[in-house]
């Protein structure tokens, strides 16, 4: 079996996570210590015994999911399964950072700073209401992509994650992306309904939260990965520490292009997929792309 470690992003959230997995290995447990002292809080208190809606904001959810895929990555290591028995590393949005950190690129320390910078950069470059997110199930990225043109009016209206054959996100300003959601269900989608989420991600509309990450990646130490890390705007690897930093960058307004990238991995044996974190959302997106690949979770 060909094995790539994937990592989940926003959404897969849930507190409590993490804690069994400090309990059982001190590899572990070490792992949110050094988040907490990069932090500079007690952030294991909040993932572990805080309150989901404080959970749940940016600020907060990016590097909490980020500290819990470390965790496991450590305690998989502690079972002697090595970051290295995977051929190629991938996640989903802030999830490419944990792919990143898991790898080597970046320092776990560094890792837990940016994403509460970009949690937190994301969340103030639109005002609360004037954007939104919405999934449109049952259609391609084809058809998509026409309905976010459609819809966009003169307003910010993109195709901003392309998960699988038949779930696309839109993103940009809330008008335009109800406009999505009506044309989406002219068009036979399945299911087209705005999401729970408190900025629009990957869209143009985070230009000032890209302004925001350059300035603080180019501070930031980072080197060539151990494993290929397939990047979400090019759903192809990338270990050039220049061009990961210009990537992360792009990645703020950019397409997470998860499809190509779960596709271009399996394309080169990838028939093992293992989900490394909370949740099981990226699972169910790789067994609807590549039907022959194993998932475990």
């Amino acid at each position: 079996m060909t094995r790539a470690f994937v990592f989940p992003g926003q959404g897969a959230q849930t507190v409590g996570m993490g804690r069994a997995l400090a309990e059982a290995y001190p590899a572990a447990k070490a792992v949110f210590d050094e988040v907490d002292a990069a932090l500079g809080e007690r952030f294991s208190a909040l993932i572990w015994e805080g309150d989901v809606e404080t959970l749940t904001l940016t600020e907060n959810a990016q590097p909490a999911l980020m500290a819990t895929s470390i965790a496991a990555v450590r305690a998989l290591g502690a079972e002697g399964i090595s970051v290295t028995s995977a051929a190629y590393v991938a996640g989903h949005s802030l999830g490419e950072y944990s792919a990143l950190c898991a790898a080597g690129a970046i320092s776990l320390a560094d890792a837990a700073r940016l994403l509460r910078l970009r949690g937190r950069a994301m969340q103030a470059a639109v005002p609360v209401g004037v954007g939104a997110m919405a999934a449109l199930l049952g259609l391609d990225f084809a058809v998509v992509s026409e309905v976010a043109r459609e819809a966009a009016q003169g307003e910010v209206c993109q195709a901003a994650n392309d998960n699988d054959p038949a779930q696309v996100v839109v993103s940009g300003h809330r008008a335009a992306v109800e406009r999505a959601v009506e044309i989406a269900k002219t068009r036979g989608a399945k299911r087209a309904v705005l999401l729970p989420v408190s900025a629009p991600f990957h869209c143009a509309l985070m230009e000032p939260a890209a302004r925001v990450m350059a300035e603080a990646l180019d501070a930031v130490e980072i080197r060539a990965p151990e494993v290929p890390v397939v990047a979400n705007v090019r759903a192809r690897p990338v270990d050039d520490p220049a061009v990961i930093r210009a990537l992360l960058v792009e990645q703020v307004t950019g397409r997470v292009r998860w499809r190509e990238s779960v596709e271009w991995m399996a394309a080169q044996g990838v028939d093992e997929f293992w989900e490394i974190g909370a949740g099981k959302a990226l699972s169910g997106m790789v067994r609807r792309i590549a039907k022959e690949a194993e998932t475990r979770a």
